[in-house]
């Protein structure tokens, strides 16, 4: 158990390892079921966190949870309050192509929200810092269109600072990606004077 202590060590940078990784370290000759007992007993003990299935942190922040979902990006209402576009507090919304059970999740005792997007319109984020993390995070304007392609409603407190924050052109180039019915519904809720500009 010294060794394994010392082993996990090495990821108390890391906001996510798996099995296989501490596995790579202890040495191949631990097999994969000793692993999974050995932090079945860890987590138990709560020396790790586990996040979903073969997947762990050392972590004490859940910001780092949808590192066990990669490739993600945080959305929707999550974004709305990393961006400052409305007052409310707001769960993780992790966003990912990855084929996962999708809904809500307590993880770390924090409720995220897990959604799957289709991979060709998994675009429009940012990489930005979140406290000691950095974190990929819609943009302004792939959290309008994923708002819309989520057929989830814009809450209103958010929805003119939003339209006031968007750049047209960056809207214009990511919405041209996206399904015809979701450029057509766009177009119709942005403000006249920024329309030309995103039809342009």
């Amino acid at each position: 158990m010294i060794q394994t202590k010392e082993v996990l060590k090495q990821f108390k940078d890391w906001p996510v390892f798996t099995i296989r990784d501490v596995r790579m370290k202890l040495g191949k000759k631990n097999t994969s079921k000793y692993v999974k007992v050995l932090l079945h007993d860890l987590v138990t003990k709560g020396e790790v966190k586990r996040i979903r299935k073969g997947h762990y942190t050392l972590q004490e922040d859940s910001i780092v949870s949808g590192f066990a979902f990669a490739p993600f990006y945080y959305g929707l209402h999550f974004a709305l309050t990393h961006y400052g576009l409305w007052t409310q507090s707001s769960n993780l919304v992790i966003i990912t192509p990855n084929h996962v059970r999708t809904g809500v999740r307590d993880i770390m005792g924090t409720n995220v929200v897990v959604r799957r997007i289709q991979p060709k319109q998994f675009y429009g984020y940012e990489t930005v810092q979140n406290g000691n993390h950095w974190i990929p995070v819609s943009t302004v304007e792939k959290t309008i269109i994923d708002f819309v392609y989520f057929h989830q409603k814009i809450p209103e407190e958010a929805k003119k600072n939003m339209f006031r924050a968007i750049n047209p052109k960056k809207l214009h180039a990511q919405l041209i990606k996206s399904p015809k019915w979701v450029q057509l519904r766009i177009k119709q809720m942005i403000p006249t004077k920024k329309q030309a500009t995103v039809e342009s």
